[in-house]
């Protein structure tokens, strides 16, 4: 079962990039964002009802579920949705790799048990290194519309990173009702966002993308919130370690073959250099859960 729910994961991540192309096709990017995240905490309150539980209780647990809506679903939903006006889902996909390398540098300044090490020095340096292939020196040297897509992506991997971080850092509580907590306060924060940015009237949305705003609202952020904090909690945060190889590859191969993406040499390059990267630092970080293995199971959350 926890592989069907990996895969599960990866599948729907994976293609939600493929779901953001087709969506901001005829959706204001933020305004993509904003419906998925009204979606996404309107069913996983109903969730939370259902099961006959209720939201937590208490400033302290209300004042990550802010900060963690920030930066895990807002901020990085918005950015993601404009980056991907201008580039393809696939580059989009392997952008996001960079997310557990990102972890990796923040929490060697804001956790006191994931200092940086020689492998996981080394495994940044090579993701790092990915990304600057695939976006290219020459456009990183001209700031062009394209990179600024790119780099807009970029961010939204460094704000799921900055939301791991926060996450870690939370108050004991139970996972649904702060899945449930987090993407309400983002709603409340992102619905003003849109009004401002892309005002109350916009363009009829075509049935495409409809259906697209309907699958990243029910199924990657809703549902798989639900199967994601389920997944951690039956096998711990390394086994759900490895959908970071996984989302990448799905990303690619959903443009490809459902967009007409092309996938360039520059691409594979940097997504084999981002990939060599993810394994070096994991590698090196299980190392060191093993050496500690009282302590692995209390870090169940990124």
């Amino acid at each position: 079962m926890p592989y069907v729910m990996l895969i599960f994961l990866a599948v729907v991540w994976g293609t939600s990039f493929g779901a953001i192309k087709v969506g901001v096709e005829t959706i204001p990017p933020v305004s993509l964002a904003t419906a998925r995240v009204v979606i996404g905490a309107v069913l996983l309150y109903l969730f939370v009802l259902i099961r006959g539980r209720r939201l937590p209780r208490g400033w302290p647990v209300w004042h990550y579920c802010f900060w963690i809506g920030v930066f895990g679903n807002a901020l990085p939903f918005a950015l993601i949705a404009w980056g991907e006006v201008y580039i393809d889902s696939g580059l989009a996909a392997i952008l996001m790799a960079v997310m557990p390398l990102a972890t990796l540098m923040l929490a060697h300044f804001f956790t006191a048990d994931e200092t940086m090490n020689g492998p996981r020095i080394i495994g940044v340096v090579l993701g790092l290194s990915g990304v600057v292939v695939l976006i290219g020196f020459d456009a990183l040297a001209g700031l062009g519309e394209h990179v600024l897509g790119q780099l807009a992506v970029a961010g939204g991997a460094v704000c799921y990173a900055i939301g791991a971080i926060i996450t870690r850092r939370m108050p004991p509580s139970d996972p649904t009702e702060r899945s449930a907590a987090m993407t309400i306060c983002a709603s409340l924060l992102i619905v003003p966002v849109a009004l401002v940015v892309d005002g109350p009237d916009i363009a009829v949305p075509s049935t495409d993308s409809l259906i697209a705003l309907v699958y990243l609202g029910v199924f990657a952020t809703a549902a798989a919130s639900i199967v994601y904090f389920a997944l951690v909690a039956a096998r711990g945060v390394t086994f759900f370690s490895f959908i970071n190889y996984l989302i990448p590859a799905v990303g690619v191969l959903w443009g490809l073959a459902f967009l007409g993406e092309q996938v360039s040499v520059q691409s594979i390059v940097a997504l084999g250099l981002i990939i060599s990267g993810i394994a070096i630092a994991n590698r090196s970080t299980k190392a060191v859960q093993e050496s500690r293995p009282a302590a692995a199971d209390d870090d169940r959350n990124r």
